[in-house]
């Protein structure tokens, strides 16, 4: 405030929020209109609205969702809230995944393989809500993610490509403090997931994305509840003047051996290094999702994306875009911590695996110390559908306190995550 000693201050109760009413309102079902969103939205970025009063506002989207005009507005509220990027190329894409998968670290191979042909790839990420890493965490394993907008088009101006935290300062405040609040509940509204998604591909003037949709046993939606996301999508994309893509892929088990942001930056490593092997599930979604994306561009004829993406990945030329992008966030490949303790957990006999359960392993990985922890996490050996002898290693836990390896021991004993 500025103020000066012994100047005279009054201080009054500050009255109850108006937007307050409106929550409640959106709690007992009733529809938002435009500016009472708008309200609601301007509350939580003053700072006019706790925690607890931002939680309510997420429950009453949990539990009455929000029709399309609602989600278009709170869209259009979000990205208000916030700085935009305003660069002046049409050739801006990015790639986004709904989450809901252990491991699935996709989007810096995707964003790495598809910089390399000119494409412009601004990707904001967020950090993990549920799970045990997001993007963003994984790549603060090794770099930089929270960045001004002035900041970000420096790098983009170096590089092509960025992958940086959406809930950095100034970019889209608003939504960063209900992703936070979103992270004590450990719930996602369907409503808020669409515009917070729609907000950031806003403010970085994005016209082409491609939304990957995992379903399945464990994931966060069945097949029929992934259409009726990919319809709500593709509405909002039109209404917006972008070309969306949405596609549905399997979200049963886990993508990748490494969970956690640590163990998930050393799946992306061996993908994209030539050199090394990394897990084929990983390897081949990540080919797959960065070809729909530069046939949607035009960098691809239809039906040659994959082909592309396979030949620049194979290259190395990805691998180089991706150091070019962890340099220029400050970070360095090298900066990957080893965690203190680790342990196997084998089979206890001869069987075929039968499960892998998202939710439980996810849950395991965060007993660990995911996300804050980096180092932290698992390291999964088989795959469904895979025969195990006895005695063979199912999963290595990482973790960088003898307690929380303990704790994560009992729960894999208890909860039997792999079945």
């Amino acid at each position: 405030l500025n103020l000066k000693k012994g100047q005279k201050v009054d201080v009054n109760f500050a009255t109850p929020p108006k937007s307050l009413v409106f929550i409640k309102e959106k709690i007992n079902g009733k529809r938002l209109s435009k500016k009472k969103i708008e309200l609601i939205i301007e509350d939580i970025v003053n700072n006019s609205l706790s925690e607890p009063e931002i939680a309510l506002f997420i429950s009453g989207m949990f539990k009455g969702g929000m029709t399309m005009k609602e989600i278009i507005n709170l869209t259009k509220a979000i990205y208000k809230s916030g700085s935009h990027l305003n660069l002046k190329s049409k050739n801006i894409a990015e790639k986004h995944s709904i989450g809901g998968v252990p491991g699935n670290r996709t989007t810096p191979i995707v964003i790495s393989i598809c910089a390399t042909t000119g494409m412009i790839m601004p990707k904001t990420s967020s950090k993990a809500i549920t799970s045990a890493a997001g993007t963003a965490d994984t790549i603060a394993a090794v770099a930089r993610v929270e960045f001004n907008m002035k900041e970000v088009k420096e790098i983009l101006r170096k590089t092509n490509a960025c992958i940086v935290w959406g809930g950095s300062p100034g970019i889209l405040p608003a939504d960063s403090k209900i992703i936070k609040v979103e992270k004590i509940l450990k719930i996602d509204p369907k409503s808020q997931l669409i515009a917070s998604i729609m907000s950031k591909k806003l403010s970085m003037g994005t016209k082409y994305i491609l939304i990957d949709i995992p379903y399945g046993g464990g994931s966060k939606f069945d097949k029929k509840k992934a259409l009726l996301l990919k319809k709500d999508f593709e509405y909002i994309g039109k209404y917006f003047h972008k070309k969306i893509k949405c596609v549905l892929t399997d979200g049963s088990q886990p993508i990748g051996c490494g969970i956690g942001p640590g163990p998930e930056m050393e799946d992306i490593i061996k993908v994209l290094d030539p050199e090394k092997q990394g897990p084929k599930d990983l390897e081949n979604k990540s080919i797959f999702l960065a070809g729909e994306l530069l046939e949607l561009t035009g960098k691809a004829k239809k039906n040659k994306g994959k082909l592309m993406a396979e030949k620049i990945l194979y290259s190395g030329k990805a691998f180089e875009k991706f150091k070019e992008i962890i340099k220029a966030q400050e970070g360095d490949l090298k900066n990957l911590k080893k965690p203190k303790f680790e342990k196997n957990m084998l089979a206890k006999r001869s069987r075929k695996i039968k499960s892998i359960e998202n939710k439980k392993i996810s849950s395991l990985a965060r007993i660990t110390g995911c996300p804050l922890d980096k180092s932290s996490g698992l390291y999964l050996w088989v795959k469904r559908g895979e025969s195990v002898k006895k005695g063979q290693k199912l999963i290595t836990i990482y973790a960088n306190s003898k307690n929380r390896l303990n704790e994560a021991v009992k729960f894999f004993r208890d909860e039997k995550p792999i079945k």
